[in-house]
Order: C-alpha cells, then sequence, then structure tokens
C-alpha cells in the first residue's frame, strides 16, 4: 500500500487513506495545493456543490471535537452530508464486530471516516471496505489527515509553496503515544524537502518509538533526542507540542510522574527564536498556557486548516466525474 497516492488525481479516485506511507511527495503537493484552493473558495463564496448527494459516515470510536467536526464542516461545505455514529449509541455496544459496522455502512454512506482505539483498526477497516475509509486515528499508530493539515498550517505560515525547506522541527511532549506526531514524522520524512531536521524532546519514558524513527531514517532526514526543551527550541523554526495522554496509561502514579515535564509558557517564549511558531494538535491540558495564544507566534488555535485539508480529503476520494474545472479531478 506504500507509494500509491500520487500527482496523479485518478489514484486518489476510491482509494482509501490509512497511512501517510501512501503518501508520495508529489501527492503531498497535489493536496497541499488543492487545500489552498479549497481556503480561497471557502472564504470567498463559503464552498460548493462538488460533493451533492454523497454521505460520509462519521465513525468515531474514541472521543473527538475537532477531527470530527472538521470533518463534518468539510463534506457540509462542498454539499454533502453526514450521518455521525460514535460508540456509545451504536452496535459495537451489543459486539458488532467492525467488518460488520463498515460493510453496513457502506450501504447508506460514499465514504467512511473511522477513529478507532486499536492501532491498525482504519487499514483492517480498508479490507472490508469497497468504498474509500479515511484514517481519523487509529490508537497510537497514526493520524494521517491531521499530518497533512499540520503540514499545510507550516507551508501556509511561513507563506512559501516550500514551507518545510531547510526548516527544523521540534516534536514536543509525549512522542510515544501520540499518534500524530508518529504521522508528522514520517511525512515529513517523506515530503523529500532538502534541510529538513526532526528534533525529538520528551521525558526518557515517552521517548519517539524506535519503529518511526527509523521509518525516518531512511530518507536521510538528520534526527536529533533531547531532554531539556531550552536546547531542543535552539535555532528551531517550528515547535509541535504535544500532551501527555492519561487515557494510554495504565499507572496512573507514571501518568503524574510526567504531565508537567514540559510546559511552554511566556518565559520560555521570551528566549525562542523570534520566528519560530508553536503549533499544538489539541487538546491541551496545560502543557501550553493561555498567555501564550497572546504571541504572535502562535499558531495553537488556528484550526482553519483542518477543514481546507479534509474538504480536500473527503472530496477526493468520494469524487466520480469532473465537476469544476478548477478541481483537478479524475
Amino acid at each position: 500500500m506504500a507509494d500509491t497516492l500520487t500527482s496523479d488525481p485518478s489514484t486518489w479516485t476510491g482509494s482509501s487513506l490509512v497511512s501517510v506511507k501512501q503518501i508520495t511527495p508529489s501527492g503531498l503537493q497535489l493536496l497541499l495545493d488543492v487545500s489552498l484552493e479549497m481556503k480561497t473558495i471557502v472564504r470567498l463564496v463559503g464552498g460548493d456543490e462538488r460533493l451533492k448527494h454523497k454521505i460520509l459516515a462519521n465513525v468515531f470510536y474514541e472521543a473527538s471535537t475537532r477531527t470530527s467536526c472538521s470533518f463534518q464542516s468539510a463534506m457540509l461545505r462542498l454539499g454533502g452530508r453526514v450521518v455521525c455514529i460514535d460508540q456509545l449509541n451504536s452496535s459495537v455496544k451489543k459486539g458488532e464486530t467492525l467488518g460488520d459496522t463498515i460493510r453496513c455502512l457502506e450501504n447508506y454512506a460514499d465514504v467512511t471516516v473511522l477513529r478507532h482505539p486499536v492501532i491498525g483498526s482504519a487499514a483492517e477497516a480498508s479490507t472490508y471496505a469497497e468504498k474509500p475509509v479515511l484514517n481519523a486515528g487509529d490508537g497510537t499508530g497514526e493520524h494521517p489527515t491531521q499530518a497533512l493539515l499540520d503540514i499545510f498550517t507550516i507551508t501556509d505560515e511561513f507563506r512559501t509553496s516550500s514551507g518545510l525547506l531547510n526548516k527544523t522541527v521540534v516534536l514536543l511532549g509525549d512522542l510515544k503515544h501520540g499518534r500524530t506526531v508518529h504521522s508528522l514524522a514520517k511525512l515529513i520524512a517523506r515530503s523529500g524537502t532538502a534541510g529538513v531536521e526532526l528534533r525529538y524532546c520528551s521525558p526518557p519514558s515517552l521517548r519517539m518509538p524506535e519503529d518511526v524513527k527509523e521509518e525516518v531514517s531512511k530518507y536521510g532526514v538528520k534526527q536529533g533526542e533531547y531532554t531539556d526543551i531550552k536546547d531542543a527550541i535552539k535555532g528551531a523554526d517550528v515547535l509541535y507540542v504535544t500532551r501527555v495522554q492519561k487515557e494510554r496509561f495504565e499507572n496512573l502514579e507514571d501518568y503524574e510522574n510526567v504531565k508537567d515535564s514540559f510546559i511552554v509558557d511566556a518565559n520560555l517564549m521570551k528566549s525562542a527564536p523570534s520566528k519560530m511558531i508553536v503549533m499544538h494538535p489539541l487538546p491541551r491540558v496545560g502543557e501550553i498556557t493561555e498567555e501564550v495564544d497572546k504571541d504572535p507566534r502562535a499558531a495553537v488555535l488556528q484550526t482553519d486548516g483542518e477543514r481546507y485539508v479534509r474538504q480536500d480529503g473527503s472530496s477526493r476520494p468520494c469524487a466520480r466525474k469532473k465537476v469544476c474545472a478548477a478541481w483537478v479531478q479524475d
């Protein structure tokens, strides 16, 4: 399934997106270009009707605010409709299997967005499905659409089509459990951008998994590990902060010991590079203080990119025909 989604729009038509490993550098650029078009469309006219009469099934077996709402907003802005399913109100409570759920939902929807607590669940779901499945987070595994919007945000913040060129990106916090940083590190590496450097800053018990570092190393990207945040951000362009994920700990004491390991506050920002942007996939639980929101370098609450990227992600696999000249279509 690796390297299947390219700059050729036909490779996206009817395809699932379960891992960033599917996306080639040219495929990434295509998504960024179309996401920018989506941003323009939304700001000028609010949306269009390219997905009229299409239905998206939003299936969330873990809690979500932004990811769930941004997929819904994206689909609605493209003229489509949404049906929402969660674990509490579905037949999962009665013991229904993932395969049966996915196969049944295909009778009602044209594309399924899935968030599930088990690693590999989205890939598994795609084997049952005849229609596209989009991974909205599978346990501590991956979160490909989050990685896409993060790269879109970086590109947009630096106002350049080569937003990652010669950039140093610091990934901070719970790197062990954070599916967002797993996908982001791999997608940055796969982008083929010259001069990019990844720095991992975390408590020793929450280090970036070896399999992620090994994947990144295949692309010759410079990597470094840090335990001191001030050392990590020296000369950095992006600080990407993640919360320590309480729900992933079996022992509450272990969580309490590391939850406040790193706090990004006004004092830290005084020593940070003047053009370094601060990002967070949210929710935050104290690792970035609210006073940082007022700093012009903070991109913490700038979530507009979510709907533009997810409009592209929703539209591209659903599309069956050319619906407008501006859309690089199948």
